[in-house]
C-alpha cells in the first residue's frame, strides 16, 4: 500500500483531514491524531489499547513493529509495503470509531 492510497481510504471516513505531526505527513479526526507518516513506507498508527498492539506486534510481526520511543505508548509502526488496503481500512476504522462524534458515526453508517 502507498501513502497516498492510505491518505484516499483515511479521507472516505467523515471528519478526517490531511494535517502534519512532528513536520510529517500526518492523518487526523478534526484534531485529533490518529497517524502519521514516521519515514518513506513507515506509519505510526495509534491504536486503541496497549493490549491489542501488543497483540498485533505479536501476530503480524512481518507487519507491525515498535521501536524503543514507542515502548510506552498505545501505538504500533506499520510496514506500507506489507498492508493490504482492507487490513488498512479495518485498522483505521478502530480508532476512527473512537475518537468520532456521534453525528460522523451516523454519517459513516449511511454512506
Amino acid at each position: 500500500m502507498t501513502w497516498e492510497e492510505l491518505v484516499a481510504l483515511a479521507l472516505s471516513f467523515p471528519g478526517v483531514v490531511e494535517s502534519t505531526s512532528y513536520g510529517t505527513p500526518a492523518i487526523k479526526l478534526g484534531t485529533k491524531f490518529l497517524l502519521r507518516l514516521r519515514e518513506p513506507d513507515i506509519i505510526a498508527l495509534q491504536r486503541p489499547s496497549m493490549d491489542e498492539r501488543d497483540m498485533l506486534l505479536e501476530v503480524e510481526a512481518d507487519l507491525f513493529f515498535i521501536t524503543d520511543h514507542y515502548r510506552d505508548y498505545p501505538y504500533v509502526l506499520v510496514r506500507l509495503d506489507n498492508l493490504a488496503p482492507d487490513h488498512f481500512r479495518s485498522l483505521f476504522e478502530t480508532i476512527w470509531r473512537e475518537k468520532a462524534t456521534k453525528a460522523q458515526l451516523a454519517a459513516y453508517k449511511s454512506q
